[in-house]
């Protein structure tokens, strides 16, 4: 950003939430709030005229008052793709999680509501999607994995715990290195891991982080919502 303010709108047809999202980014020196919205189409018009860096925004909303915030996110995808979108929902659902990365991770995150009690939590997911990147919320992608583990034939049952456990930290979009910290392992004991994670399920060929997040999620919640 060269030193330039991260400009963000927050949406929320919750008058509170909208409040508490807007001081938590407010009080980041290096976050401009430029405007707070109640509903999708508001949210629409805003980020038009105002062409944010940002958009942290709810899942259910006006005017559909189901999932509005991921299909506002979808669309941005052509319209603005430059522009990042933090989802934040009160549900571990991993259908919406899908649906939000379907057509890709790069910005894009998914924050459940009860862990923005912890500001670094919502201001880490707003730079990493102006940067990029991807997040994922880690209940989200336990859902996943507890989803497909459970299902009948599910490849992930061939993978061994502890390879369970770093394709959760991969699907959260970390690196190996921050994986290897977390778990305490060396890095070239998390590749060999990722290694045969990925040949186990049939993504050996993936290049890069952000779509091996994205297919490892595409390939954790199925292709259908009755998967979950």
């Amino acid at each position: 950003m060269d030193g330039a303010l991260l400009r963000v709108i927050v949406a929320d047809d919750s008058y509170l939430v909208r409040e508490a999202l807007g001081h938590l980014l407010d009080t980041d020196p290096r976050v401009e709030l430029v405007a707070t919205c109640q509903d999708g189409r508001e949210l629409a018009e805003t980020v038009a005229a105002e062409l944010p860096d940002v958009v942290v925004t709810d899942i259910r909303m006006p005017p559909s008052g189901d999932d509005e915030g991921i299909r506002f996110a979808n669309r941005l995808r052509e319209s603005h793709p430059d522009i990042g979108v933090v989802v934040v929902s009160q549900y571990a659902d991993p259908r919406y999680g899908l649906a939000l990365l379907e057509e890709g991770s790069d910005r894009r995150a998914y924050l459940l509501k009860d862990r923005l009690r912890d500001r670094e939590h919502l201001i880490a997911a707003v730079y990493a999607v102006a940067a990029g990147g991807s997040v994922v919320d880690a209940k989200v992608v336990e859902a996943l994995i507890t989803a497909r583990t459970e299902s009948d034939h599910s490849p992930l049952g061939e993978l061994t715990r502890r390879e369970l456990e770093i394709l959760g930290h991969m699907a959260q979009g970390k690196s190996n290195h921050a994986i290897a910290e977390a778990l305490f392992l060396s890095k070239r004991a998390v590749e060999k891991h990722i290694n045969a994670i990925f040949m186990k399920l049939g993504l050996a060929h993936a290049e890069d982080v952000s779509r091996r997040v994205k297919a490892a999620l595409i390939y954790l919640a199925g292709s259908s919502a009755s998967a979950v």
